[in-house]
């Protein structure tokens, strides 16, 4: 399985960067496109690693916030998977500032074939998009910042990730971990069926540190993972008791991991 960053907070050498994430995956004779940040920048990173969009068909949006998916109008005819609530119209609580798609359900109808699902959905025998996760733990998904277009807090019940089987191991790829990174693992593998977990990629939704980071650290090392990366809206002092831990790498635009 092959990943490769085209959109990240960090740039790294030619590659442009923004607020936002785009992962291009190959595996199991299958292009996908996870996520696509918030403006074309995706686009003309992939450009410079000769990566072609346009023969690509399938994109899956992690969720429906604009850093992860406002990336979309640069495209057309193509399959989009996501959860059915993306499209809800969503607010910061504290400025109410418009954190949603620029785009609606309709608008997006007219420029892909739209996929929705609460339940996982096989792309192929081993990329599976998870749809809904259960929120289990006691120290995930506990609080939110966001409200929907009615005022109700919104716990971003859409955001979801990918479980990639690769050699009977579990390679997990999340968008912002609003459901709990360790929420996520957990559902890929009771999904998959299986307990091994090589890689975990993707952003965690962690800023201090506090009791769910340190409670993330203490699942993953019990979970014996061997890549934890960390990205996007993961911020620094998290990223810092991250690297103590695990020495991280840094994730950054145009870079490439295989697992």
């Amino acid at each position: 399985m092959k990943l490769t960053v085209l959109t990240e907070n960090t740039a790294s050498g030619e590659f442009m960067a923004e607020f936002g994430l785009s992962y291009f995956i190959e595996y199991d004779d299958k292009n996908i496109l996870f996520d696509t940040g918030h403006t074309d920048v995706f686009l003309r990173n992939a450009k410079i690693l000769n990566i072609n969009i346009e023969q690509l068909k399938t994109v899956v949006l992690s969720h429906g916030h604009w850093d992860h998916g406002n990336g979309l109008k640069y495209m057309y005819n193509k399959e989009l998977i996501c959860h059915p609530n993306v499209f809800v119209k969503r607010y910061r609580k504290n400025d109410k500032i418009n954190i949603g798609l620029d785009l609606s359900y309709e608008e997006l109808k007219k420029r892909y074939n739209v996929k929705v699902s609460k339940e996982p959905y096989s792309i192929t025998d081993n990329i599976i998009f998870l749809g809904e996760i259960p929120r289990l733990n006691s120290f995930e998904a506990q609080t939110t910042t966001f409200i929907d277009e009615n005022r109700n807090e919104d716990f971003v019940m859409d955001d979801s990730a990918l479980a990639i089987i690769v050699n009977k191991e579990l390679v997990v790829v999340s968008g912002c971990s609003h459901s709990g990174i360790c929420n996520i693992v957990e559902y890929a593998k009771k999904v998959t069926g299986l307990e091994r977990v090589k890689a975990v990629i993707g952003g965690f939704h962690l800023a201090e540190v506090n009791r769910q980071t340190k409670e993330t650290i203490k699942y993953f090392r019990e979970q014996k993972v061997r890549n934890v990366l960390p990205s996007h809206c993961t911020k620094l002092p998290a990223l810092a008791a991250f690297y103590t831990e695990f020495e991280i790498n840094h994730v950054k635009t145009g870079m490439v991991f295989k697992f």
